[in-house]
């Protein structure tokens, strides 16, 4: 378990797209003997399957298959250099430091990399058909993933954009149109699933934020916490103090994220007459794309309330002003002024970014504690790191935060578009930003003690399973 003022440092990951499908197959994809020479078939095959095709097969969003020995070989070196260094799959923190269990870990393994490494090294033989694993069944790109989870073949509610046409060659845009929800009684989120209406508008398609815009003053539904600071509350509990529209962001979308599901006993919470203000980045893709952004949100059953609300919260690391040749480094501190667990951490920065650290100082205490560090940071992939139900952070109220990014301006940064320009804060791909976007879960200090207490026996109960 991992929590701050009780536990030990553990760490955390898992993958929500392939959760419910690698199950069953995680025993198949173990790495070669590492005595033999492996072959495709029997070992490169079900790593394959296991941590590359969702993205890596026909019709997808990867720039090629590698579902057969035909796909892989020719592009052996390829694979080599981008699983060596840790850029496939896109999983991009450091794993020595911080937090190490993540519900959405979709990394490959010091083994399965050494598997990968001896294959190529080996020649890449294809081996005995015969030992080649049935071919997985995916699904449609355009389809709800987490509907099968609650029974459903799709969300309870689909919120959509309005359309808009990105032309060939144009500059970014920004589409920020706003849209009624269509709610006419108040309902708790369980999950939400984001994306971009088709195929084509994945490559248009930078970012997008759904805004949820909501008036909460002297609603019923509503518990307003009595410590509530609106200099220093959670997004939309701030603006709910001030009785303004509340809500705060609901979901955001970039490349390499999917959604949101809520732990047990938290969710949160949509009012009547609520509306989604969507503020989307569009930039080139080389030919005429018409899309939208389709938002598929989960409901728990009428009559069942969860406990906690849970917030999205965009934590700042600081001003972005960085010069020519220049490897910058910013930080913001935050207090909580509620005690809390924090649910996923996902950086955001641009073309520049080069790592992003969250750590924890505890009331009455002056230690640094890391909680993750994504060392590796690349703009094409906005992992958002989720951790585990038993190391998820569990702060009291006072924990003071340190949210620190990293830009690199130089020529070694080669995804640097111009390493001689000034660079600052903008919305355009060539300017910068460092933030962190993070799902917190706000509580009272009686159910903060309440959440470490039950913790530490669930991993008490564990240890003593475990030594039997």
């Amino acid at each position: 378990m991992w929590n701050l003022t009780h536990c030990t440092w553990r760490c955390v990951t898992l993958g929500a797209l392939l959760v419910f499908a690698l199950l069953t197959m995680s025993l198949a994809a173990l790495p070669a003997e590492p005595n033999t020479t492996p072959t495709f078939t029997k070992d490169i095959s079900r790593i394959f399957q296991a941590k590359c095709e969702s993205c890596h097969r026909p019709d997808s969003i990867a720039p090629m298959s590698l579902i057969s020995y035909e796909d892989a070989y020719p592009r052996r070196g390829l694979i080599r250099d981008r699983v060596v260094s840790r850029q496939m799959p896109p999983w991009h923190l450091d794993k020595t430091v911080g937090i190490k269990e993540y519900k959405n870990d979709r990394s490959l393994s010091d083994a399965q990399i050494d598997t990968i490494v001896r294959w190529i090294d080996g020649g890449a033989p294809r081996g005995d058909m015969k030992d080649m694993p049935s071919p997985m069944k995916w699904p449609n790109e355009q389809v709800w993933n987490f509907a099968a989870m609650f029974g459903q073949t799709e969300p309870d509610l689909i919120v959509r954009s309005t359309p808009y046409t990105q032309k060939a060659g144009a500059q970014d845009a920004w589409w920020k149109p706003s849209v009624p929800t269509g709610l006419t009684e108040a309902r708790w989120v369980r999950a939400i699933e984001i994306r971009p209406g088709t195929l084509k508008g994945r490559k248009i398609t930078h970012h997008a934020i759904a805004r949820l815009q909501q008036s909460e003053a002297n609603n019923p539904a509503v518990q307003q916490p009595a410590d509530a600071d609106p200099d220093n509350a959670p997004a939309g509990a701030a603006t709910a103090v001030n009785g303004a529209a509340g809500g705060g962001v609901f979901m955001e979308w970039a490349v390499g994220k999917q959604g949101e599901i809520m732990r047990p006993n938290s969710g949160k919470l949509m009012l009547p007459g609520s509306r989604i203000n969507w503020d989307i980045h569009f930039s080139d893709g080389k030919e005429d794309v018409t899309d939208v952004i389709e938002l598929g949100i989960y409901f728990y059953p009428k009559g069942q309330e969860p406990k906690y609300r849970q917030y999205l919260e965009l934590w700042s690391a600081g001003e972005t002003d960085i010069a020519p040749n220049e490897v910058k480094m910013t930080s913001a501190t935050r207090t909580m002024s509620r005690a809390g667990r924090i649910e996923s951490m996902q950086p955001h920065m641009h073309l520049r970014g080069q790592a992003m650290m969250l750590e924890a100082i505890l009331p009455g205490t002056s230690q640094r504690r890391i909680l993750t560090y994504v060392n590796n940071f690349n703009f094409n992939w906005h992992n958002s790191y989720v951790y585990a139900d038993d190391v998820a952070p569990l702060l009291p109220k006072g924990t003071t935060i340190i949210v620190t990014a990293w830009h690199d301006n130089t020529t070694a940064k080669k995804s640097n578009p111009d390493p001689n320009q000034y660079v600052g804060y903008g919305d355009r791909t060539v300017d910068e930003m460092n933030h962190a976007w993070v799902n917190v879960t706000y509580m009272s200090d009686e159910d903060y003690e309440a959440e470490v207490k039950a913790r530490e026996g669930r991993l008490a109960a564990a240890k003593q399973a475990q030594a039997n």
